[in-house]
């Protein structure tokens, strides 16, 4: 048989994990070729190279990101290929198999659950050396009717082969995210995620996955990301993780890791931030709500204290970046409970803050018991929530002109002086900040057109100036800070309007050369010379408000090194 597995990725840089486990088992029986694509590429493109490969069977692994455009991919290639049997796998399929069995007149099979056995069974059928009633763990029609075999017992991890060392994948290593687990469930119940339905966490062995890493990391691999629900439940098994990585890492390898922050053990932390080199690792954090009776609602045992301990310790390590997820339409958390908890988290400062909205994942606690806090939600993927009995329709519209701005002013940190500063004196909280912004951005229109990076300043500013902050002055100097400390190079025409001062530049350069002490003793170290300092620097005025309320009028200056490209930032007066 001629077999082909396929997916559609959210991203290029996506690879997907499941389509090479499920090759890694079936071989050296069948032997299976991989198609991988985005969601962004035209149908008839990926029909057109499916179709170019002649198979037999075609399989897919579907997501809430691409189950829609795979069930176009599949209606157009059953056109041109009705003989092709076509195979589902993946979470999106697995809950709701009636559903998708009476809405997918397409497809013959649906691998249900964990499909390494049940997939190599599944072409042991079709391949005549079995009878299909012999599988488990698969759902078809027959005779107009569904026919679902439940999953045998599950698979032990520790015997499993290796999906990461096929010849085809080497060439793109290091140029794609590469997705690990060394774990598969989670010890935790919580009603909105899928992970809450497979009880128990099992492991794959432990120094074999060290191999791969090590295989992994020798043939150009940068960016590996763990997909275990809750790497950290085994405090011994994630230290010992966190040892071999830190003593086996190449240069420029990114490891990133779910992470639930409060059970994080403080002297883990501490040792990470003693030993782990900095940009090593990378946590992602689910916080999701800090109103606890929301929390107890959806089974999500969190102690918010000890969470806010881990997050702040390891901020001022200042080793490893933190991406922080909240869910806004958990139950009972009505608008102005999501701005105490956007508030909580943003007082942390994370490198990234997550704002993400509630999907009615097939299978969950929460969809299964919609009723019982009125949701309304979108009726295919991502099945987002429109409503509930807490929060309409106009109070989600609200809060997603937050997550806008959000991306743009925070999460992609351009302005990190003008927000910080702006957050926590012009505004009565960092929720207020965003949300007015937010709203103004949409109602003149910017959401709907692109933007440059001086764009996105002249934005802010017009905003502020329509506010009537006090302190304009202030925040117009730090927006400029921000502005230079983005550019690479010297830039020729800034955002606000910049009068080119050549006589009084001139005076204050010929000062700095005399005496560079005057800018700072960083500047001086720099040891600049006279060809240096008029080439590769930028000067403006600026204002600095002093610790008394008093302002001082300013200068500043930008350093664009011409060898790596980096800026520097001095202020002074002269």
């Amino acid at each position: 048989m001629n077999i082909v597995l396929s997916t559609l990725n959210a991203k290029f840089i996506h690879t997907n994990l499941a389509l090479r486990c499920l090759k890694a088992y079936a071989e050296p029986d069948f032997s299976i070729q991989l198609k991988e694509f985005t969601i962004k590429d035209p149908e008839m493109n990926i029909v057109a190279e499916l179709y170019s490969q002649k198979p037999d069977v075609l399989g897919f692994s579907c997501y809430i990101w691409n189950i829609e455009e795979t069930i176009n991919v599949i209606n157009l290639f059953k056109k041109i290929s009705p003989q092709t049997k076509i195979i589902l796998g993946g979470p999106e399929v697995s809950y709701d198999v009636p559903y998708w069995l009476d809405r997918l007149e397409n497809i013959d099979y649906i691998v249900v659950g964990e499909g390494e056995q049940t997939f190599k069974q599944l072409l042991r059928a079709l391949n005549g050396e079995i009878r299909v009633e012999e599988v488990n763990g698969i759902a078809y029609q027959k005779n107009s009717k569904a026919v679902i075999h439940p999953q045998t017992n599950k698979l032990d991890l520790k015997t499993l082969p290796s999906p990461f060392r096929f010849e085809e994948d080497r060439e793109d290593l290091s140029k794609r995210i590469v997705y690990i687990e060394t774990s598969r469930g989670c010890p935790f119940r919580c009603q909105f995620c899928l992970s809450s339905i497979e009880v128990g966490v099992r492991y794959f062995d432990r120094e074999s996955i060290k191999d791969e890493i090590r295989y992994l990391m020798a043939n150009g691999a940068r960016i590996i990301k763990f997909v275990d629900r809750t790497f950290n439940i085994s405090r011994s098994y994630a230290m010992d993780m966190f040892e071999f990585l830190i003593q086996e890492h190449v240069p420029g390898s990114v490891f990133q890791f779910e992470i639930t922050g409060d059970i994080m053990r403080p002297e883990v932390i501490q040792y990470l931030n003693d030993h782990a080199p900095a940009g090593l690792f990378r946590f992602e954090i689910g916080v999701q709500s800090t109103n606890d009776e929301t929390n107890e609602l959806v089974m999500r045992k969190q102690n918010w204290e000890k969470l806010k301990r881990t997050v702040t310790m390891v901020k001022d390590g200042n080793k490893i970046d933190q991406h922080l997820d909240l869910i806004a339409g958990l139950p009972e958390e009505d608008y102005d409970s999501f701005r105490n908890t956007f508030n909580d988290v943003f007082e942390m400062r994370p490198e990234e803050l997550q704002l993400g909205f509630l999907k009615m994942l097939r299978g969950t606690g929460l969809r299964i018991n919609a009723d019982r806090h009125q949701y309304i939600y979108m009726d295919h993927a991502p099945y987002e929530i429109l409503s509930n009995n807490v929060l309409t329709f106009d109070e989600i519209i609200r809060i997603k002109q937050v997550e806008d701005v959000l991306e743009k002013y925070w999460n992609d940190h351009r302005m990190d002086l003008t927000v910080n500063y702006t957050t926590e004196n012009c505004f009565e909280s960092p929720y207020e900040f965003f949300q007015a912004f937010g709203t103004y951005w949409d109602d003149q229109g910017w959401s709907r057109i692109g933007h440059q990076l001086e764009d996105l300043f002249k934005r802010l500013y017009q905003f502020l100036q329509v506010q009537n902050i006090s302190e304009l002055n202030v925040v117009e100097s730090l927006m400029k800070k921000d502005y230079l400390l983005n550019q690479k190079f010297k830039p020729r025409k800034p955002w606000w309007e910049h009068e080119d001062n050549s006589e009084k530049k001139k005076e204050i350069l010929q000062k700095l050369l005399h005496d560079p002490a005057l800018a700072g003793e960083e500047f001086a170290a720099l040891n600049l010379k006279q060809k240096d300092l008029y080439k590769h620097t930028f000067i403006e005025q600026g204002v600095m408000k002093n610790k008394d309320g008093t302002y001082t009028e300013t200068f500043i200056m930008a350093y664009y090194d011409p060898k790596d490209g980096k800026s520097s930032l001095f202020e002074f007066t002269a």
